[in-house]
């Protein structure tokens, strides 16, 4: 189950705040119902941090630092990420739209209920990261690292995982899995039978294979 605001261990230690700066750095602060229209944030660093219904559009992270945050109802729509690096995260009922997060660094990181289309993790790399009741479309993962990432209860659809490397992957949890480029690359991945037949359509397009009734 996700968190709460109060169960944080800092939730006590909080401070309100408003805006952030380019390479500004926040410890033990709280950003409540913030709207953020083309930030410059870069190489910022959040340590202790708690978002809540916070709208980021636009703007740039490129290069942030997020560590044991928290965020809750946080809407990102075409910000910029790349490079950025979450540790010990927890994403609740959030939604990332556009968003460039290539080469960027996720550990220990958790997204409950939310939705993530048109993303770009190309080049990243995902450790211990759980997509936990999600929706997932136009997820872009070529040429990412994924170590230990499962999916339980999300919805997947037009994943990319081109050139990807995955080391114990588990998809089993998933409700639906659709993959539109690089199928190839889930050697490694945890599939059930029936997520197997799925993907049968898209293995033998792959290898050039064409199935037609007698």
């Amino acid at each position: 189950m996700p968190r709460e605001l109060t169960d944080l261990p800092f939730a006590n230690l909080l401070e309100p705040a408003g805006a952030v700066d380019v390479e500004g750095e926040y410890d033990c602060v709280r950003f409540d119902d913030v709207d953020l229209t083309d930030p410059d944030a870069r190489h910022t660093v959040f340590d202790q941090c708690a978002f809540q219904s916070v709208r980021w559009d636009g703007g740039s992270l490129r290069g942030a630092r997020f560590s044991e945050v928290w965020l809750h109802g946080v809407r990102i729509t075409g910000t910029e990420m790349s490079d950025a690096a979450w540790l010990d995260a927890e994403i609740v009922e959030g939604a990332w739209s556009g968003v460039e997060a290539s080469r960027a660094e996720l550990r220990r990181v958790v997204f409950h209920n939310c939705k993530l289309d048109s993303v770009n993790f190309r080049g990243a790399v995902l450790t211990k990261v759980r997509f936990v009741d999600c929706v997932l479309r136009h997820v872009d993962l070529g040429g990412a690292k994924l170590n230990e990432v499962d999916f339980p209860g999300s919805e997947i659809s037009a994943l990319v995982v081109r050139d990807a490397r995955l080391t114990k992957v588990d998809f089993r949890g998933a409700e639906a899995l659709r993959v539109a480029d690089g199928v190839g690359a889930l050697r490694g991945a945890i599939v059930t039978p029936d997520q197997l037949l799925d993907l049968a359509p898209a293995f033998a397009a792959s290898v050039g294979l064409l199935v037609e009734p007698e």
